[in-house]
C-alpha cells in the first residue's frame, strides 16, 4: 500500500494492527487517538511508534524513554520524515 492509498481510507482497515492504525490516526491529525492505542502495547513496534508520538507531541524526555524501549536511535530528523519512515518499516 503506498501512503497516498493508506492516506484516501476514510478509516483504518479492521484487520490492521494497533501500530498501523496508530500511523493513520496520527496521519488524520488525531493525535489523541493515536497514542491511545498503543499507549499499553508492549513490544518494540509499538514502543517505536509510541517514541514518534511523544517527540511529535514536544516531549523530548518521555520521547527518549520509547526510542530505549524500542532499541531505536532518536530520530534526527523532521517528523514527517520520520512518519514516512515509520510507515515504510509498518505499512499494511
Amino acid at each position: 500500500m503506498t501512503i497516498e492509498e493508506f492516506q484516501s481510507l476514510e478509516a483504518p482497515l479492521q484487520h490492521w494492527t494497533a501500530v498501523q492504525k496508530s500511523l493513520w490516526y496520527d496521519l488524520k491529525g488525531n493525535w489523541k487517538t493515536a497514542h491511545d492505542l498503543i499507549d499499553q502495547l508492549g513490544g518494540t513496534d509499538a514502543a517505536h511508534v509510541h517514541a514518534y508520538l511523544h517527540r511529535k507531541e514536544g516531549d523530548q524526555w518521555n520521547a527518549e524513554y520509547w526510542y530505549r524501549r524500542a532499541k531505536q536511535n532518536v530520530y534526527k530528523g523532521n517528523l514527517d520524515d520520520e512518519w514516512k519512515d515509520l510507515f515504510k518499516y509498518y505499512a499494511p
